[in-house]
């Protein structure tokens, strides 16, 4: 199937030629700076979270440009609840009606578009738009955008042995064939890649909860710009940061 291309950058600026075994096959990333960037504007929150919206899809763009396969991004964690009451309906909304103006332009791209997250106490209109994207975008090759909301790396490591508890007391699994490979088929979303690369904007160098065990050999990059004022070129760095590296999986030098 013909996918519809990414949009230029308005610099026409080109990818960096990175080999394909070099490219991380998951990038996570945290998506960090949109209340300070706000305030430092003088601006309520809200108005960085939605600058933060033109941030977010150019890098999409640009994941496609390079030829990312999976993104996972950090839209609305299970500790943002803490937040004014004010904030969190805007950002529930927020979410809602990005997803629903984005779902399309997102499918003619050839994405597939998938939740991550708990269920429980997130608004009913934002779970129907979530799945209604799902739905739509399922048969999508291009890339895989997870968009983790209401999502907590220690709340999915919770829920999955709960899970695989109750199959133990059902007399389902033994307790003794309990293997990483078999935990991972409890966790949010089982066919997720190991992340490779872990990006996280705003000079903040902490995971915050994200993806706790897909990250356990990530690559972290961590860059001092704020969301809002990232863009494809940001990503682009940081996957050139990356390919740099040497990457060993516990293994001698």
């Amino acid at each position: 199937m013909r996918y519809r291309k990414p949009t230029p950058h308005p610099s026409g600026a080109k990818p960096p030629k990175i080999k394909a075994d070099a490219l991380p096959r998951h990038v996570a990333i945290v998506m960090d700076g949109n209340g300070r960037w706000a305030k430092q504007r003088g601006m309520a929150r809200t108005k960085g979270h939605e600058a933060g919206e033109k941030a977010l899809f150019d890098v999409v763009e640009g994941a496609l440009e390079i030829g990312l396969k999976e993104v996972s991004v950090y839209a609305f964690s299970t500790e943002n609840w803490r937040r004014s009451p004010e904030e969190v309906r805007f950002l529930m909304n927020f979410n809602r009606e990005v997803i629903r103006k984005r779902r399309d332009e997102m499918h003619e791209r050839g994405i597939k578009v998938r939740w991550v997250g708990r269920r429980q106490k997130l608004w009913a209109s934002v779970v129907k738009e979530l799945e209604e994207a799902e739905r739509l975008t399922r048969r999508n090759t291009a890339m895989t955008l997870n968009m983790c909301i209401n999502y907590g790396g220690r709340a999915e490591i919770v829920d999955a042995t709960r899970a695989l508890a109750l199959d133990v007391a059902k007399r389902r699994i033994k307790p003794d064939a309990v293997t990483e490979k078999l935990f991972r088929k409890y966790l949010d979303e089982p066919k997720m890649n190991d992340v490779d690369l872990f990006f996280r904007s705003s000079g903040e160098q902490r995971t915050s909860n994200f993806l706790m065990w897909q990250s356990a050999y990530a690559e972290m990059v961590f860059m001092d710009v704020l969301w809002p004022d990232v863009d494809r070129l940001t990503l682009w760095k940081a996957i050139e940061i990356y390919a740099e590296r040497e990457r060993r999986f516990g293994g001698a030098e």
